[in-house]
This record gives C-alpha cells, sequence and structure tokens, in this order.
C-alpha cells in the first residue's frame, strides 16, 4: 500500500508541471509560427523630383509677373494711368525692370536643363523671386503715386500724350491724324518716360497699316 500512496504522491506533483511545459511549448509554436509580413517594395524615388517641382514653380511664378507687366506694355493708357512703371529715374522702377533681365538671361529653355545643375537652379529660383517682389513693389507705388511724383508741367506733358495716344490708336480717325498724334504723343514724352517696345509696335504696326491700305 505504501507504494501506491508514494506513486499517487509522484503524479500529482508531475501533472501540473506537464500542463506548463505543455503551455511553455505551445506559446513557443506560436511566436515561431508568427512571420513578418512581406513588404511590398515601393516605387523607386526620384532623387530629383523636389528640384523638378521647384523650378516648375518658379517658372510659372515667371509667367504670371510677366503677364502682370504685359498688361501695361501692351496697354498705353493704363501705362500713362501709373508711368512710374516706366519711369527709371524712380529706383523701384529701374530695380523691377533690372530683376526681370536677370530673371528673363537665366530662364531654362526647359525645367530639365535645370534640375542636374544645383547652382544655376538656384540662381534662376533667386532671379524669379526678386523680379516678382521688385514688380509689387514698383506697381504698389506707381499706383499710389499716380502722377503724383510729377511736376505742374511734367503732368501737363503726360496729359497731353494721352490724349495724342488715344487719337493715334483711334480707328475712327484718318491715318494722317493718327500718325501726326503718335508723332507728338512721342515728342511729349521724350525725356519724361519711355514707351515699352510692344506698345510702340503695336501702334506703329496699326498706323503702318493705314497708310498702307
Amino acid at each position: 500500500m505504501g507504494l501506491v500512496f508514494r506513486l499517487l504522491e509522484l503524479l500529482l506533483l508531475l501533472v501540473p508541471l506537464a500542463g506548463v511545459g505543455y503551455a511553455t511549448w505551445r506559446g513557443i509554436a506560436a511566436v515561431r509560427g508568427q512571420r513578418p509580413a512581406a513588404v511590398e517594395p515601393g516605387p523607386a524615388t526620384d532623387p530629383t523630383a523636389a528640384q523638378r517641382r521647384a523650378v516648375t514653380r518658379a517658372v510659372e511664378e515667371h509667367d504670371r509677373t510677366d503677364t502682370r507687366w504685359l498688361d501695361y506694355e501692351l496697354d498705353v493708357g493704363k501705362l500713362l494711368e501709373y508711368p512710374l512703371m516706366t519711369d527709371m529715374r524712380d529706383p523701384r522702377t529701374e530695380r523691377f525692370h533690372r530683376a526681370k533681365l536677370r530673371a528673363d538671361f537665366h530662364r531654362p529653355a526647359d525645367v530639365e536643363d535645370l534640375v542636374a545643375d544645383r547652382a544655376a537652379m538656384q540662381e534662376y529660383l533667386d532671379a524669379v523671386g526678386e523680379y516678382a517682389t521688385a514688380f509689387d513693389i514698383a506697381e504698389a507705388e506707381a499706383i499710389r503715386r499716380r502722377h503724383g511724383g510729377y511736376s505742374a508741367e511734367e503732368q501737363q506733358r503726360l496729359g497731353r500724350a494721352q490724349r495724342l495716344l488715344r487719337v493715334a490708336a483711334d480707328e475712327a480717325a484718318t491715318p494722317q491724324e493718327r500718325e501726326r498724334a503718335y508723332r507728338l504723343a512721342r515728342r511729349e514724352l521724350d525725356g519724361l518716360l519711355v514707351l515699352p517696345p510692344r506698345a510702340r509696335a503695336v501702334l506703329e504696326r496699326n498706323i503702318a497699316g493705314e497708310l498702307g491700305d
């Protein structure tokens, strides 16, 4: 009988240990069965994408500023209303026109031309930033001052030039009247401000077309 009791005691000790061992084995098996999810390879990143975006944004800003300036170049009436936009005696105007020349000079024929050249790209970005800023400053001052920065005699000359240029652009006037008005307007503006080349070209082409008919 003593042997039987000893066997029972031994079984009572072994059963809990077996349970712990089994639980441990299940835990290890579960951990081993967890495989890390396969990582799908993403698309290859373009190391020049940021540069390409920066240059593209600069070109767009360049175009927007050109369009704003074109409003003055092609509208002589607006230009004479705000003559400071072409009055190179004012440092703000001179800065704007100098900045435009610099931006135009550094503008790439294609965005890709600057992507691989960091120095040239930065030169263009800086030039466009200066161009847009200088235009904003010059235009704000021109609108604020209008004719206020000119003497009484200069304001009279601007007024006469405005009236003459309206005649020069008037298709109802005769070709001779338009040509004479344009010539007199140029005389009034001589030494005061310079009409942009595009504005002159449009007026002269229209007048020449009338004379050729």
